[in-house]
């Protein structure tokens, strides 16, 4: 955040497409310690991407003794029953943040999952997930085409079809190089556009 345009790229996508290679993405200070540990112990390529933005604004005490966070192992980050939101990295936070503006708002109940690994993804959480919902958003800071997003959602759709209410959602970084610091607010996912998905999703 804040950077020149090349060091802000969400360049998860292209590496999910290589075969065997792991990707990792924290949210919080406690996961990015625990998946480094755990990637630095795993015997195949791990790729761990660490988000800027949260460099400056996550913080969080660590124990003496950090345990370490499975690779493939997603996290609830709160738990729902109306719609089942996808983030991670950078977007936790305002995923979060939207999941509690739409259930002051609307009354609407999200379930906010961080699936932490992006290769391999933990199918099982995330069906489970949407299976008990019947709606989902997926949001990220990659560009909408041919981003991360669009993989994750034909793929619950291919699990999930009949337990889905409402058309699944993407809110993306926009199909553009990515911009100069001035614009990079306009550019990036917030919670504003997270809950108008939200809100989307809700509509049968």
């Amino acid at each position: 955040m804040r950077t020149p345009e090349h060091h802000s790229d969400s360049l998860e996508g292209l590496l999910m497409g290589g075969p065997g290679i792991k990707v990792v993405i924290p949210s919080t200070p406690l996961d990015a310690a625990g998946l480094l540990l755990s990637a630095i112990d795993d015997p195949d390529p791990v790729v761990m991407m660490e988000p800027i933005r949260l460099y400056r604004s996550a913080h969080e005490p660590l124990p003496d003794v950090l345990p370490r966070v499975p690779l493939g192992q997603a996290r609830v980050r709160r738990t729902g029953t109306d719609v089942t939101l996808v983030a991670w990295g950078a977007v936790v936070p305002p995923a979060l943040e939207a999941a509690e503006l739409v259930r002051a708002t609307d009354g609407t109940e999200v379930e906010v999952v961080d699936p932490r690994t992006l290769a391999p993804l933990d199918w099982d959480t995330l069906v489970a997930s949407v299976t008990k919902t019947g709606r989902l958003v997926v949001a990220h800071e990659a560009p909408r085409t041919g981003g991360p997003g669009g993989e994750l959602v034909a793929s619950l759709v291919e699990r999930c079809f009949y337990a889905l209410r409402s058309p699944p959602q993407r809110v993306a970084g926009a199909d553009v190089v990515y911009p100069p610091q001035l614009l990079e607010d306009a550019y990036l996912p917030d919670a504003a556009r997270i809950a108008a998905a939200i809100r989307a999703a809700m509509e049968e």
